[in-house]
């Protein structure tokens, strides 16, 4: 690691501030970067901008390669063109004699690669660096139109790739770097230019003059780059979050803005898995103490994080819960390695050899297991079987994953060591792969699933983050940035929404009045339910859809599933019970019984009804055989992987109990046959709130492989497990793309149907769950809004960690102002319906609506402390 380094003295000061795609893609961001490009002259300050490609731009400039191949790229060609004429159109500049030329020069390339039929690094990285000498000469010239006097700079007369001994000649292209010392020759090329400078970010050039990249989060590092060459006062990354947040805010409402963090703990935080920094830009500033600032263009007011030489205090604290997805573990084990001079430095340099950079590394006397870190690493399963094949050489590998890596991120992790206990238990039920504790003491990892990652995080966080108080480098929490009542900057800080209001909205009044002499009451939408039905039952790939009737079983929403075309799936006696009473019409056809260990008599009893009955244990074939004789069964299978929104949802693998393993086909069959039954169905479900819809078309294609053993089989079940997105402004389940993937799948079981059997999906957003306040309370820091029901109601946020949103119904037009934690009345610690909310004030007898409570609420329901649960309604 190179030296600290005091910068020398400033001159001029320079400010580098750097924007990203999203940042210069609208008007309405680029009147924010003009007011703050002016905020700095007006303080003295020069200002040298570095930004990124229009967003969208160089996916399809990659789009735009892979057509040219096709000698089909005259399509993308101008979606590239037409993009950036719309933004000049949108900011009022002409269409230039530059930016023409641009475009001249991706058309000749495009040609050129349609004649070669093919794509070198060295023309890959000139067409993926042309977005951002695009986006800048129209962002220069917007600067100069109002009055900034701003100049155009192309990158590459600055920023040079130096060589590196180890890197190929594919990754001098791609992933180059640059020496970053001060340069005076760099500052006065700057500086001749003016006092407010527009340049590139992600690109450079190597020592022939051709275009090389600098590699995902290459504006970040050129900005850096830029800062440290001209000894810039300030070095400021906008974004579109205000700051780093202590856990991914956008899925963890409670994450805290970290107001000031030393670099140290900065670059932990980047690597570990917050994407709002790149960690490669953090050397530069750190190396010369330059300040370092990251903010948000849409809400400059907002301030943000600083990252800075020394942190705000040596007691220890944990500061952030970041966890890293898609990471690949490598075993390595071998009895001959104990003592075994040199055999760490031989199993490194076979990843060396394949270009592979190791993460984590934990060792024992037998053996050693390193993680690899997708970010860093091409992961393909090609390149994992050559490097296989290598370390065979030296002992017995194994590749494991997809795994997750979770860190506690902070100051003085030793110290805190002695409070983690009741974090730790956590990880009970949990396979623990590796821990790391970093040597510099600022990280604690752990590598355990990747299904189980997210649930860490939001426990670990709430233990050890969310409950710290006085604390000058934790700010307030996303959600009171960004909360009920932020208005225009919640809209402009937001991803892509799932759909309009919730229909509850529309409907205050009659909620209401409903409540008016109640204290707590379930309320379901109608409308809802068959807008869901009718949504299911438009998918072409799909023969036939289940309702999964656990998720709710009130009368009326079974019979408008029915109603709605689809058929019903149970899981007891009584449930079947149940449908045949409230459902008229309802056929044995129409109804599919799955069990997980049910006594014999629910099968007899089922069997005799003439209900389509699945079995997923080998023992109940071995011990009743009589039982099924004559009878067609469906097979329950388990794929061997489970995913979910929490461990106690995910119902494939080794763990749960679901399910006969595949590799057990071949026994299920011969005892089928030998019972006398005809297996005509294979079915599995692994898990729930499962938003990857390439899941169930893996489902499917795994049972696919097993209709060699089942000739008989007419129907292929590949479960449910929809997600359902749990907060506003969510992005909601792609139906859409769910039936894409499931085409091929469909298509390739020829006559065998594809079934689908979701529950939750259907009747979550249907239903709230209504309660009056009975009483409010201030605990020191913490406030709480009690009300008269609890997880005797909806236990599913004791049970899951599930999150709901909550408002106060009686007061939903007042902006939400007080961050408190919503609680019901039963005498157990984990009674809360949600921590840390942003709620309108709220007083005895308001009411309370908690959201996407249509599913798992009544079912679940209890009489725990002899409390009556509430009841449940129907609009």
């Amino acid at each position: 690691m190179r030296p600290v380094v005091a910068a020398p003295s400033p001159s001029p000061s320079w400010v580098v501030v750097k924007f990203g795609g999203t940042s210069v893609s609208s008007l309405r961001n680029w009147q924010n970067i003009g007011r703050i490009v002016a905020a700095h002259r007006q303080s003295g300050s020069s200002v040298l901008l570095v930004h990124s490609a229009v967003s969208g731009i160089t996916d399809q400039l990659e789009k735009l390669l892979a057509a040219a191949l096709a000698d089909t790229h005259p399509a993308a060609l101008g979606a590239i063109e037409a993009r950036h004429r719309a933004l000049c159109a949108e900011l009022g500049v002409d269409v230039s004699a530059a930016l023409l030329g641009h475009f001249a020069t991706l058309q000749q390339v495009a040609a050129g690669v349609a004649l070669m039929g093919e794509i070198s690094d060295r023309t890959r990285a000139r067409v993926m660096g042309m977005g951002e000498l695009m986006s800048t000469e129209i962002g220069a010239r917007f600067l100069a139109a109002q009055g900034l006097g701003a100049q155009w700079l192309d990158a590459r007369r600055v920023l040079r790739a130096e060589d590196r001994e180890a890197a190929t000649a594919r990754a001098g292209y791609l992933s180059a770097t640059c020496n970053f010392a001060p340069d005076a020759a760099a500052s006065s090329i700057v500086a001749a230019l003016g006092p407010v400078v527009v340049t590139q970010g992600f690109i450079a050039a190597d020592a022939h003059g051709d275009t090389v990249l600098l590699g995902r989060g290459g504006s970040d590092t050129s900005a850096a780059y830029f800062a440290a060459k001209l000894s810039a006062a300030r070095l400021e990354i906008w974004t579109d979050v205000p700051g780093m947040f202590s856990a991914n805010p956008r899925s963890l409402p409670s994450a805290r803005q970290l107001r000031v963090l030393s670099y140290e703990e900065a670059q932990e935080i980047a690597t570990a898995g917050a994407k709002v920094l790149h960690p490669r830009c953090i050397l530069p500033a750190r190396q010369y103490r330059i300040p370092l600032h990251v903010l948000a263009t849409q809400a400059p007011e907002l301030g943000g994080t600083l990252l800075t030489t020394a942190s705000d205090s040596d007691a220890s604290l944990v500061k952030a819960v970041c966890i890293k997805k898609g990471v690949t573990l490598v075993s390595m084990e071998s009895p001959g390695m104990w003592h075994q001079v040199g055999f760490l430095a031989d199993a490194f340099q076979v990843f060396k050899s394949h270009g592979m950079s190791v993460d984590l590394v934990s060792t024992s006397e037998t053996n050693v297991t390193v993680t690899l870190d997708p970010q860093a690493n091409s992961l393909d399963a090609a390149v994992l079987d050559a490097l296989l094949a290598d370390l065979e050489k030296l002992c017995r590998a194994e590749i494991l994953g997809p795994c997750a890596s979770v860190s506690l991120v902070g100051r003085n992790i030793r110290g805190i060591l002695h409070r983690l206990g009741d974090a730790l238990a956590l990880f009970e039920e949990q396979r623990i792969y590796l821990v790391s504790q970093a040597a510099n003491d600022l990280n604690l990892t752990f590598v355990v699933d990747e299904s189980q990652g997210d649930r860490l995080v939001d426990e670990l966080h709430d233990m050890l983050v969310r409950p710290v108080a006085n604390d000058a480098a934790l700010g307030p929490t996303w959600e009171q940035l960004f909360g009920a009542g932020a208005g225009a900057v919640k809209a402009a800080t937001s991803g892509p929404e799932s759909g309009a209001r919730a229909w509850w909205h529309e409907r205050r009044a009659e909620l209401l009045a409903l409540m008016a002499k109640r204290d707590s009451a379930y309320v379901y939408d109608i409308a809802t339910v068959r807008e869901r039905c009718a949504q299911l039952r438009a998918l072409q790939a799909v023969s036939r859809v289940y309702y999964a009737i656990k998720a709710n079983t009130h009368p009326d929403i079974l019979r408008a599933v029915h109603a709605g075309g689809l058929c019903l799936e149970c899981v007891s006696q009584g449930e079947l019970e149940r449908v045949f009473d409230v459902v008229p019409g309802l056929q044995a056809s129409q109804v599919l019984f799955t069990p997980n260990f049910a006594p014999r008599a629910e099968y007899a009893w089922a069997l005799r009804r003439g209900v389509q009955v699945t079995v997923d244990n080998l023992a109940v074939l071995k011990s009743w055989p009589e039982l099924f004789r004559g009878h067609e069964i469906f097979l329950r299978m388990d794929p061997g992987v489970g995913r979910g929104h929490h461990h106690h949802v995910v119902t494939g693998g080794a763990h749960s109990k679901f399910g006969i393993r595949v590799e057990e086909a071949a026994e299920a069959a011969q005892l089928a046959e030998a019972a006398g039954a005809r297996v005509v169905g294979l079915h599995a479900h692994v898990g729930s709130g499962v938003f990857e819809v390439a899941s169930w078309s893996e489902v499917g294609r795994s049972l696919a492989l097993l209709l060699a053993h089942f000739p008989s089989v007419r129907a292929i079940d590949v479960g449910g497990g929809l997600g359902v997105p749990d907060r506003a402004g969510a992005v909601g389940f792609d139906l859409a793309a769910l039936d894409r993937q499931l085409q091929p799948v469909r298509a390739a079981l020829g006559g065998v149907e594809l079934w689908l059997e979701p529950g939750r999906f259907l009747v979550a957003e249907a239903g709230v769950l209504l309660a009056r306040v009975t009483q409010t309370k201030q605990k020191g820091a913490s406030s709480y809004v009690g009300i008269a029901t609890g997880m005797n109601s909806l236990i599913r946020p004791a049970l899951y960690g599930a999150h709901h949103d909550i408002v106060n119904l009686s007061r939903l037009d007042q902006p939400a102002t007080e961050l408190v934690s919503v609680v019901g009345p039963i005498c157990e610690s984990a009674d809360f319906l949600g921590r840390d909310r942003l709620l309108q004030p709220a007083g005895e007898g308001d009411i309370l609506l908690i959201a996407t409570a249509g599913a798992y609420g009544a079912v679940m329901a209890s009489h725990y402390n002899l409390r009556e649960p509430a009841e449940e309604l129907i609009l």
